[in-house]
This record gives C-alpha cells, structure tokens and sequence, in this order.
C-alpha cells in the first residue's frame, strides 16, 4: 500500500512540476523573406537533364505555394 500511495505522489508532483514549466512561446508567422532559396539571375541557362546527372551548381526556378493570408476553413460546420 505504501508504494502505490509514494507512486502516486511522485505521478501529481511530476505532473505539477510539468504543467508549472511548460512555457508558451508566441511565434511570429513566417514571412518569404525567411525561406532561403537559391534564385537565377536573368539571363541564365537553363540545364535540362534526362536521367540522372550531376550538375556543378544548381538553380531553383520555382518553388511552393506560400500564402501570405491565414488559410480559413468551414469543416465540421453547417
């Protein structure tokens, strides 16, 4: 009886001591500015490979679809 009253215990002041230092930390959204992604200048070649191959450098042409609006959605209601 003893070791379940001490298990317990040590189960509310775990718990206690978890809810007391959990912190909240307020994140500001993400911007474009914050994504690092390589980019061409005007005027750049293109390579085109079939297959696979090695290039010496590499170029992003396009990439994601960020939004710059907080997305809504309507699930669950009618």
């Amino acid at each position: 009886m003893h070791i379940l009253a001490i298990a317990l215990v040590l189960m509310v002041v775990g718990y206690t001591l978890q809810a007391v230092m959990q912190k909240q930390q307020v994140r500001k959204p993400p911007s474009l500015d914050d994504f690092e992604v390589p980019q061409i200048e005007e005027g750049t070649p293109h390579a085109v490979v079939f297959g696979d191959g090695w290039l010496q450098g590499w170029q992003v042409l396009w990439y994601g679809n960020y939004r710059t609006k907080k997305v809504k959605s309507k699930a669950g209601k009618k």
